[in-house]
C-alpha cells in the first residue's frame, strides 16, 4: 500500500515527532508532582537520559511510546505497511537499546520504571498509573512496568489499568 502523503510531507511529519516533553510525559510529571514527588528531567549524567530521575529514591522513569518502543499486545503498537524491512530494523534497534539501557542502569544500582503511553491516555488510568508509581517509588522493588494492557507490579491490582 502506498503512503497517503508525498515524501516531503511524510518527512516533515516524522521530523515533528518530539523525544522530550511529550504529552504522556507531561501528564505523568503533573500527576507525580501533585503527589509531592520532585525529580530531575532528562539528566545527562544518567545512562539513557531517562525522562524522570528521582535521585532521592535512586530511581529513573522512562515514558515509552507504544509505537516506537513496541509495547507488546498493545493496539497502539502498529507496524506501517510501507518499507517493512526498514521499520523492523528500526523497532528492533529501539527495543535492544531500551533493554541495554535498563540493564546498565540496574547494574549501576538504579531502580527502573517503564510507563507506557497507553497507560496515560484516560483520566482513570492516569491516576492508577500515578498511584502505582507512587507506591513503587516508596518501595524497594527494582523494576516496574505500567501499561494499559499489562502491568508488572504487585501494586497495580486495580483492573482499570489493564
Amino acid at each position: 500500500m502506498a503512503d497517503i502523503v508525498d515524501k516531503q510531507t511524510r518527512s516533515r511529519m516524522m521530523a515533528g515527532i518530539r523525544g522530550k516533553d511529550t504529552k504522556p510525559e507531561l501528564t505523568l510529571r503533573r500527576a507525580l508532582h501533585a503527589r509531592g514527588f520532585r525529580f530531575r528531567l532528562h539528566a545527562k549524567n544518567v545512562p539513557g537520559r531517562p525522562d524522570l530521575v528521582f535521585p532521592k529514591h535512586r530511581a529513573v522513569v522512562f515514558v515509552h511510546g507504544c509505537f516506537w518502543h513496541r509495547h507488546a499486545n498493545c493496539r497502539y503498537a502498529t507496524t506501517p505497511s510501507t518499507r517493512p524491512d526498514f521499520w523492523q530494523k528500526k523497532f528492533e534497534s529501539n527495543v535492544a537499546r531500551d533493554s541495554a539501557v535498563a540493564a546498565t542502569l540496574c547494574g549501576s544500582g538504579w531502580r527502573v520504571a517503564t510507563v507506557w503511553e497507553c497507560a496515560l491516555r484516560k483520566p482513570d488510568t492516569i491516576q492508577a498509573a500515578a498511584e502505582s508509581m507512587s507506591l513503587w517509588l516508596l518501595s524497594d522493588e527494582r523494576q516496574i512496568e505500567i501499561g494499559e494492557r499489562e502491568t508488572h507490579s504487585p501494586y497495580a491490582n486495580d483492573s482499570s489499568i489493564y
